[in-house]
């Protein structure tokens, strides 16, 4: 397997090696480009060919931060404001009609406890997946590994370390559920 095989599947591997630094020097390009357009719809244009996947309506306020951009997915309808950080070693994956307040991190990567191994350069990471009809607060910070349901809201300044279910409200360091949200 290639570093790039190794780090989408969530095993160990060297960030070190040439393609994924190439990888990540061209997302250093189009993070400043996207960052210093002034047309909205100019940047969203560029998150439409530079993201693994879009829907046709999506919309991110500058500054937006990332180390690859391939492995983002999201769908349609969505928005994050300013300052939104998705580091994506692993694939984030988003459904339609979602809203990300400022200060928004979605966080894939990991680094190994023992310290040989994590001084070797060696990481991996663990893959994010959100529903449909998601809505963060801002500050909300969702760790690597987490999935969540459909019809969830983080509140502000949470800091999701678990998975959840459809529904809910969850907020606090660690969230937990605050209440169910009832289904229509």
């Amino acid at each position: 397997m290639t570093e790039k095989e190794k780090m989408l599947a969530g095993q160990l591997y060297q960030a070190s090696d040439p393609e994924l630094r190439q990888m990540r020097k061209d997302a250093r390009q189009k993070m400043r480009d996207f960052n210093q357009e002034l047309d909205g719809s100019l940047r969203t244009a560029l998150l439409k060919e530079w993201f693994g996947a879009t829907g046709q309506r999506i919309y991110i306020e500058p500054s937006f931060n990332c180390d690859y951009g391939s492995n983002i997915y999201v769908g349609e309808d969505f928005y994050a404001n300013f300052n939104c950080t998705m580091l994506d070693v692993c694939e984030i994956r988003i459904g339609k009609n979602a809203m990300l307040g400022p200060n928004v991190q979605l966080l894939t990567p990991l680094h190994p406890l023992d310290p040989d191994e994590r001084n070797a350069g060696q990481e991996y990471g663990a893959p994010i997946t959100i529903g449909d009809n998601f809505w963060a607060g801002g500050g909300a910070i969702i760790l690597p590994g987490v999935e969540l349901g459909n019809n969830v809201v983080v509140g502000a300044g949470s800091v999701v370390t678990k998975s959840f279910g459809d529904n809910l409200l969850i907020a606090g360091n660690p969230a937990r559920i605050i209440k169910e949200i009832p289904s229509k």
